[in-house]
């Protein structure tokens, strides 16, 4: 198998939802990743609960492309639903007009959140001749019935219904409408038209496509009978990628997906999930307003990918911000290092702290690879990566690390580029980070760059005229307020603290 310079391709374990175990990766073409990720049904605006399967995904991407796979990313966009039609019926809006302003919404927040786009965006209302063409292979097969300008999917017909889920047929029933139904489980492939909805004309009458048949149709249209890995959040399972499963698998008679993929949800202080129908939906738009962008993706990837998330307003995008912060300060201090001796002679001259650091540094991209390839362990690996940060802020404190101690950091700053490329994070320079958390945290102190600069200089004169008092009593003012102010050369820096206070 094809050697990546980031690593060996072929060591990567994932759980599988299907077989609910850890299971080497072993894709369908050697070296070539086909992932499908089901995406918005586009009626209202993203939220960050919707964010965190675009996050948890876009560094899933990231990370496999950096190992050396080549990716065909697909994440679809439900353009045709009824709660789109329900949507655009209170605004007296036509349903896909509608669609596409939220479909341009949309773009926006990902492209706010810095993620890669996918490689294909299909959309339902662009897919009828293939969702048609899956519907009446199941008609065909016998796994689907017409009835009264609808098409249902007869559950019965397969006796692996249930596999994905562990659902019993005999104890469900579909939300559908019951008009024509054979079993309450039956759910909806092709619905007969109704006033004022979209309809496109088919075999069995004007209608349009139910929910689930949209991302079979869009999987296969792009990516083949059989792909890779199927993801989505953990509230998909069932009914959709159950249905998605039964439907694939009896329209090819081949697997449909080797590997599902499901991220936790985020909660609320309830327990609910986040979600716009309970009202308590937080949106895109308002976090990245109010925190930098790798703060949010920080918060995502600091746990596991299928744990649930807590949500609190209070605390969970500053507290993430302040671990970032320790991150990007340890690159600075690291940065600031000079020295061209042999590291380890360095190291071992200036004590315990230095051979830390080094031994740390050399080790990050063995550790990162191992946390990341056994089932994308981003916590683990972030985690890996705060150690090195603090081994790096306390051997700065030594007093002949910053004219020595390069070549003892010099592992460090690798391993925090090496995080940048792999996962996003650490992507910007410690300047473009520390100006955006200024843009964006000082609002919420009550100040403006203009006001802290003006104290700075107040501060400065007083100094000059050996006010100390006075001097000493700006300092507090600025501290009371979370700003650090940094005294050296001649001149004072400041920054906002970073943390939840």
């Amino acid at each position: 198998m094809s050697q990546s310079t980031n690593g060996p391709l072929g060591n990567l374990r994932l759980y599988n939802t299907m077989s609910r175990k850890v299971e080497d990766f072993e894709p369908l073409v050697p070296g070539k990743v086909g992932l499908y990720v089901c995406g918005m049904t586009v009626y209202d605006d993203a939220h960050v609960g919707h964010a965190r399967a675009f996050v948890v995904f876009d560094a899933f991407v990231r990370y496999l492309r950096f190992r050396g796979w080549e990716v065909t990313f697909v994440r679809n966009f439900t353009d045709v639903d009824d709660k789109i039609i329900a949507r655009a019926a209170e605004h007296g809006e036509e349903p896909m007009a509608l669609a596409q302003r939220m479909i341009d919404r949309f773009h926006v927040d990902t492209d706010s959140l810095g993620l890669v786009r996918p490689d294909v965006e299909p959309r339902v209302s662009t897919s009828i001749e293939h969702i048609q063409d899956v519907i009446g292979k199941l008609v065909e097969k016998g796994h689907a019935y017409p009835a009264d300008g609808s098409v249902w999917f007869d559950v019965g017909s397969d006796d692996a219904y249930g596999k994905l889920s562990g659902q019993k047929v005999d104890e469900l029933r579909s939300p559908d409408a019951d008009t024509g139904k054979k079993h309450p489980a039956d759910f909806a492939l092709w619905k007969a038209h109704k006033p004022g909805e979209p309809s496109w004309e088919s075999p069995w009458g004007p209608g349009r496509p139910g929910w689930h048949i949209e991302c079979s149709a869009m999987a296969w249209s792009t990516l083949g009978e059989t792909i890779d890995i199927h993801g989505g959040g953990l509230d998909l399972v069932f009914p959709h990628h159950e249905n998605e499963v039964a439907q694939s698998e009896c329209a090819h008679g081949t697997q449909y997906a080797r590997y599902w993929m499901h991220n936790g949800l985020l909660t609320m202080a309830s327990g609910q999930k986040m979600g716009k129908s309970l009202g308590n939906a937080v949106s895109i738009t308002d976090m990245v307003e109010h925190f930098p962008v790798e703060s949010l993706r920080m918060y995502y990837l600091q746990n596991h990918y299928r744990s649930p998330l807590p949500w609190d307003p209070e605390t969970a995008l500053p507290e993430s911000l302040a671990m970032l912060g320790r991150l990007y300060d340890a690159r600075e201090v690291a940065e600031k290092m000079g020295g061209d001796e042999d590291a380890d002679a360095v190291a071992r001259a200036l004590g315990a702290d230095a051979l830390q650091c080094l031994d740390l540094g050399r080790k990050f991209p063995a550790a990162m690879h191992e946390a990341l390839d056994n089932d994308f362990n981003t916590a683990q690996a972030l985690g890996h990566a705060l150690e090195l940060a603090r081994a790096v802020n306390r051997f700065g404190n030594h007093k002949k690390s910053k004219r020595r101690g390069g070549p003892v950091v010099a592992p460090a700053l690798a391993a925090f580029e090496l995080l940048g490329k792999a996962l996003g994070i650490m992507a910007s320079s410690t300047e473009d980070f520390q100006t955006e958390v200024r843009a964006k945290r000082l609002p919420s102190l009550g100040l403006t760059v203009e006001e802290v600069e003006q104290l700075l200089r107040d501060r400065t004169e007083a100094r000059f005229n050996k006010d100390w008092a006075q001097a000493d009593a700006i300092r507090d003012r600025l501290e009371a307020a979370h700003i650090a102010v940094m005294d050296g050369d001649g001149r004072s820096e400041w920054r906002i603290r970073l943390g939840s206070a």
